[in-house]
């Protein structure tokens, strides 16, 4: 998977959106509900590198890899940083956005939840 593909996955999850952070920020987020489910850094040195959240066991196994490291000023939180998305597989990859996923739509009010479930069902 190369970047403009998990680009497009995130996109394409239901309910989900982006937005391009100008400069000085320079990042290109995906939201669910106002919530931060991954974000690609667009400026050199870091561009297109990929961060998203983590369960605190994937976080050990991911930045035990390399290639791979925490997020800046994330990284307490599980956030994570690969440095080049075409070294990992497609369905990993697809696993690990989804559940970055499924934690920003989990942190929702309920009734929001409610409103964009039915949506990512059909998706």
């Amino acid at each position: 998977m190369d970047i403009s593909q998990l680009q497009a996955h995130c996109a394409g999850l239901p309910g989900a959106d982006s937005l391009l952070h100008p400069p000085p920020v320079n990042v290109l987020s995906y939201k669910i509900g106002g919530k931060t489910f991954a974000y690609f850094k667009t400026s050199e040195p870091e561009q297109w590198r990929f961060s998203f959240r983590a369960t605190p066991d994937r976080f050990l196994e991911l930045t035990g890899m390399p290639g791979v490291k925490p997020a800046r000023y994330m990284g307490r939180f599980h956030w994570v940083t690969i440095v080049d998305v075409s070294r990992f597989q497609e369905d990993y990859l697809v696993e690990l956005v989804q559940w970055s996923y499924d934690k920003a739509l989990a942190s929702l009010p309920k009734a929001h939840q409610r409103a964009l479930r039915p949506a990512a069902a059909q998706g």
